[in-house]
């Protein structure tokens, strides 16, 4: 009858001790005992059992490339971009695709099963999107990779800048982007907004747009992208990314703002990692650190998700592929530290991530897909303070990923021979 049973599971929202049967690559039954023999089991032992970690907003074509040429010295935004336009035409398809297949091997042991990357268009050679159209074919059975036409250098301000993108979508990469900050002028900036809106409405796309990812709290793109939004009747397949400069906008100007968003129904995404590293680089003391009003966003009750952005790449040397990593930042920042605001942390990285990549049978209720994560915490607060391993990964009912629990050795006379990180440390309010 089943498949797979996952016995004594956490769920995420805090029920504790269930089973989950999985049967034809589907969840099939949530229960407190399910009695019938399965093909195979996994006692999770009173451990979190997650639907996978969503990541909707990433540079795959530029991952694991860092070094290329050179460093970014000064690890600014504008060097990155400067540095990525050295890397850009020395690229080829055969690198690109591997380096693309190497993060996607590392996202697959952290969970993360769907992620949307922007692919630069500004390249007439389009060479990143043959790269990335290939990955997303040779991933798909345990990786459903988006793909955004991104104009990296501007949609006006890259010569060709209109043609490429528009060839992009004919190849088959279906969501428009844009960076109206990195037009020439704030009015160019605009326009590029109103014609890419335009563009997705004739052409029955999605947007995902970088928008006023700068600390001048003049920049109003995202005004202008939420009025397009409503315009071309696009509500709900509009996202925007970074918001950074909502960090240092006037608090009466943002509250208007906010209510313009909402009635677009925008999908925000703040990138933590590198929101906080690129931001206020112009800045003495205090130094703004850019993340965008994830608190108050969420309060108005905009679909708020968080992206990794990058990897390994020109604008930032770190990473790791692990969103619980971006998620435990965001609480930091966000100064989101209550067990009620961490579950909203915790669906900012799932639940959210997938409305946001309009997902369909995402979820741990019966009927949506067997993709699944058990780790080594026990609820979802543990998650986001531990960054657990990821003991077993789970694609249409068949783990494809599992990794060992985090077990430390001791070698203390008087003390326990072995800690458990995920078992040893529960707080004594989820202890059971």
């Amino acid at each position: 009858m089943f498949d797979l049973i996952i016995r004594n599971a956490n769920l995420p929202d805090g029920r504790q001790g269930f089973d989950i049967g999985l049967a034809g690559g589907k969840i099939a039954a949530i229960e407190k005992s399910i009695t019938a023999s399965p093909g195979e089991e996994i006692d999770a032992a009173g451990r979190l059992v997650s639907p996978p970690f969503c990541d909707p907003h990433f540079h795959m074509d530029a991952t694991l490339s860092l070094g290329l040429p050179r460093m970014n010295i000064s690890g600014t935004l504008l060097e990155g971009i400067s540095l990525w336009g050295e890397l850009r035409p020395l690229l080829t398809k055969e690198a690109l695709v591997e380096r693309a297949l190497r993060y996607c091997d590392l996202a697959v042991t952290q969970g993360l099963l769907y992620i949307r990357s922007h692919v630069d268009t500004s390249d007439p050679r389009l060479v990143t999107a043959e790269a990335l159209l290939e990955v997303k074919e040779q991933v798909a059975p345990y990786i459903e990779l988006q793909l955004v036409a991104f104009p990296q250098d501007g949609y006006f301000r890259a010569p060709g800048g209109v043609a490429s993108l528009e060839r992009a979508l004919d190849m088959g990469i279906g969501i428009v982007g844009g960076i109206p900050h990195f037009e020439r002028t704030m009015e160019d900036g605009a326009r590029s907004v109103e014609a890419l809106c335009r563009l997705a409405a004739d052409r029955g796309l999605p947007v995902d747009m970088h928008c006023d990812e700068t600390d001048d709290p003049m920049s109003r793109h995202i005004e202008t992208l939420a009025a397009e939004t409503v315009r071309f009747g696009l509500k709900g397949r509009v996202a925007g990314s970074h918001l950074t400069s909502m960090h240092s906008m006037d608090n009466y100007y943002v509250s208007k703002l906010i209510s313009l968003m909402a009635e677009a129904e925008i999908n925000v995404i703040p990138n933590p990692l590198i929101n906080i590293m690129l931001q206020g680089r112009h800045d003495t003391y205090p130094k703004r650190r850019g993340m965008t009003r994830v608190r108050e966003l969420m309060a108005a009750d905009l679909n708020v998700s968080f992206g990794h952005d990058c990897v390994m790449d020109p604008w930032y040397s770190m990473g790791s592929g692990d969103m619980l990593e971006v998620a435990h930042m965001a609480i930091h920042v966000a100064q989101m530290a209550g067990i009620e605001d961490k579950c909203k942390i915790f669906d900012a990285i799932t639940v959210n991530s997938a409305k946001t990549m309009g997902l369909e049978g995402y979820g741990l209720d019966i009927g949506c897909k067997a993709d699944l994560v058990v780790l080594q915490a026990a609820d979802v607060t543990e998650a986001l303070r531990l960054k657990p391993n990821r003991l077993f990964v789970i694609k249409a009912g068949k783990v494809i990923a599992r990794t060992a629990p985090r077990v430390g050795e001791l070698f203390l006379s008087g003390r326990p021979a072995s800690i458990d990180m995920g078992r040893d440390y529960v707080p004594p309010v989820l202890q059971r």
